[in-house]
Formats: structure tokens, C-alpha cells, sequence
């Protein structure tokens, strides 16, 4: 095809206008410059945590928007999201990607878009798209079972069993941990936790007794860190894994903390552990996450769905009934 640098199309972009304030915009789409490709979106899945937080207007001033698709910034206005699933329609002559495929692409609720073809990942033949949306968070959850490394027989719990916390639950039985315990306070995720492969689930006040090798907090709740820390033998391992914006973190670091020798390290999907590097890559990473959309139980992990155009009931349902959802998804077809 020819291609050309006038706008062809528009498409429904989702946009926060301010703390809590959800607006949807037409925005016009250029044609596909010569590495081009369009795509039409199927799905997006919004973020339980990083992206409520800058929903909620808890993200530190100053902080840099990290993915070239974000628009914006953290002060509002910004287009934020990074978990659409959709097809290429249109191709620039030197793209790498064809019309027809299904792709995963670290871009903004939209329902079509225009990106460099070297952005979008190819999904398997097959799968369905719905489930093309954990590709992130699965990729994020390889990362924190890389980084947590649990040993053949091991007692790991899981703080947190939002999306990303039962992904981590059912990577780390395949890790070679011996029990893994689920915590979280909300019934419907114990219930999940148990159903893709916990040994046990808990509420956090069932947790204290709790002896653990490793700790891994993925809840987003500073509280269950210093919970997490408590609960480790002597010697164990805390996982810090939530990122908590603009909240403020108060930790009690005297007594067992400092006579039990745990070690409190951070995991964060940008960056691999240097100790793996260079056997594992960013590519190795995705690879493993892509290979596992086929293998994991995840399409009972979508609680919601809700049509792009109703997006701001999405944000608040999350936002004020969050024991009601585990992942919300928009969709566009």
C-alpha cells in the first residue's frame, strides 16, 4: 500500500481529565508511515494498581511517563493503559507485523491506533483475545518469581491476590515452592486462589503465625509489607513488588527485623535481576509469559466486562467496590 501522513480514521480514546475523572475523546489517526500499523483494538485490561493510582491522582509529582503510547502527564490531563489486545488492519510497506494478526501492545485504552510495527507482540494462532490481555502482568509475575527464586520445598505466601499476586500463585507451584499460601481479605479472591492452585488462602489476621521462607507483597496495601516482614523465619525473604506512588510507607524495622536477618528486596517488571543477565532477556521474559497465556487458569480472572463507551462505571466500580472485581476489562467489537 501507499503510504501517507494524512489523517484516515478517527478512533475513542480513553483519557483521566483529573483525579477521578474519566473522559472519553475522538482523536484522528494518521495513515501508516512506511513501518507502520493500524490497530483495531478487541479488549484492554485496566490496571488494578498502578493504573488506579494515577486514576486517583497518587502518582509523585515530577514523574516521567514511562511507555512512548502514554499521552500527557501524571498532573492531568493523561491517556494512560498498557493491556490492549487487537487485530492489524493496515500496514505500512515496511512493516513486520501483516493484516490479520492478532497483537498485544503496551498502549492506552483506544479503540484504534497507529504504532511503529516493532511495537506490538504477536500472540498465538488461536488463543482467545481476552485472555491475549494478561500478557503484562504475566510478564511482570515471571519477573517477580525470578527475583523471589524459591528453593525446592519452600513455604511462600502470597500478600495480595489481585491479578498479578494469582498469576505469582500459580507460577510459583511450577518454581518448585512446597506450600503456597495465599493471602488476601476478600473472600472471591481466596476462593480464585484456592481454584488456580493455593495450598491454603487466608485472611491477613490468619496470617500472623505464619513462618516463610519467602514473603512476596503484591497487594499495593503498606500494611501487608510490614506483615510480610513479620512473617518471615529467620533468614527469609520479602518480595516488594506493589508500587506504591505518592503513599506514605512506615515500616517497623526494630525487634524481629533486626535480630531475624530477612532481606527485603524490590522487584519491578522494567529491569531484570542482574545475577540472571545475560542468560535472561526482556525477549526470554515475554517468550516464557506468551508461552504461559495457553497453560495458566486465567479466564476466570476476568470478573467484568465493560463496553469502552462505559468505561468511566469501569473505573468506578474498581475504585469504590473493589471486593467486587479482580480484572475489568473494556471492550471495543
Amino acid at each position: 500500500m501507499t503510504s501517507s501522513s494524512t489523517a484516515i480514521s478517527s478512533a475513542t480514546a480513553v483519557w483521566f481529565s483529573n483525579a477521578r475523572r474519566v473522559e472519553l475523546r475522538q482523536e484522528e489517526l494518521p495513515a501508516p508511515q512506511p513501518g507502520d500499523v493500524r490497530i483495531e483494538a478487541i479488549a484492554s485490561a485496566i490496571s488494578h494498581g498502578t493504573e488506579m493510582l494515577v486514576f486517583r491522582g497518587q502518582v509523585p509529582h515530577g514523574l516521567e511517563l514511562d511507555l512512548p503510547t502514554l499521552r500527557g502527564d501524571f498532573a492531568f490531563p493523561i491517556k494512560y493503559g498498557y493491556a490492549c489486545v487487537g487485530r492489524v488492519v493496515e500496514c505500512g510497506p515496511d512493516a513486520t507485523l501483516r493484516p490479520g494478526q492478532l497483537v498485544f501492545a503496551l498502549h492506552p485504552h483506544q479503540s484504534s491506533f497507529v504504532v511503529a510495527s516493532t511495537l506490538p507482540i504477536a500472540l498465538p494462532a488461536g488463543i482467545d483475545p481476552l485472555l491475549g490481555v494478561f500478557v503484562a502482568n504475566l510478564e511482570t509475575a515471571v519477573n517477580i518469581v525470578l527475583d523471589a527464586a524459591p528453593r525446592l520445598g519452600e513455604r511462600v505466601a502470597v500478600f495480595g491476590q489481585g491479578v498479578v499476586g494469582l498469576l505469582v500463585t500459580q507460577l510459583l507451584r511450577r518454581a518448585g515452592a512446597g506450600r503456597v499460601i495465599a493471602i488476601d481479605p476478600i473472600e472471591q479472591r481466596r476462593a480464585l486462589a484456592r481454584e488456580v492452585g493455593a495450598d491454603v488462602a487466608l485472611t491477613p489476621s490468619e496470617a500472623e503465625a505464619l513462618e516463610l521462607d519467602v514473603a512476596i507483597e503484591v497487594s499495593g496495601n503498606v500494611a501487608a509489607l510490614q506483615q510480610a516482614i513479620d512473617c518471615l523465619a529467620f533468614g527469609g525473604t520479602v518480595v516488594a513488588c506493589s508500587w506504591y506512588g505518592s503513599k506514605p510507607v512506615t515500616l517497623q524495622l526494630g525487634g524481629s527485623f533486626h535480630r531475624h536477618r530477612p532481606r527485603i528486596i524490590s522487584s519491578q517488571v522494567g529491569s531484570i535481576d542482574a545475577s540472571l543477565q545475560p542468560r535472561w532477556t526482556h525477549r526470554r521474559r515475554l517468550d516464557v509469559a506468551i508461552g504461559l497465556l495457553s497453560e495458566l487458569r486465567l479466564a476466570p480472572l476476568i470478573t467484568h466486562r465493560f463496553p469502552v463507551d462505559q468505561a468511566a462505571e469501569a473505573y468506578e466500580l474498581i475504585d469504590r467496590q473493589p471486593e467486587r472485581t479482580v480484572q475489568v476489562v473494556l471492550t471495543y467489537v
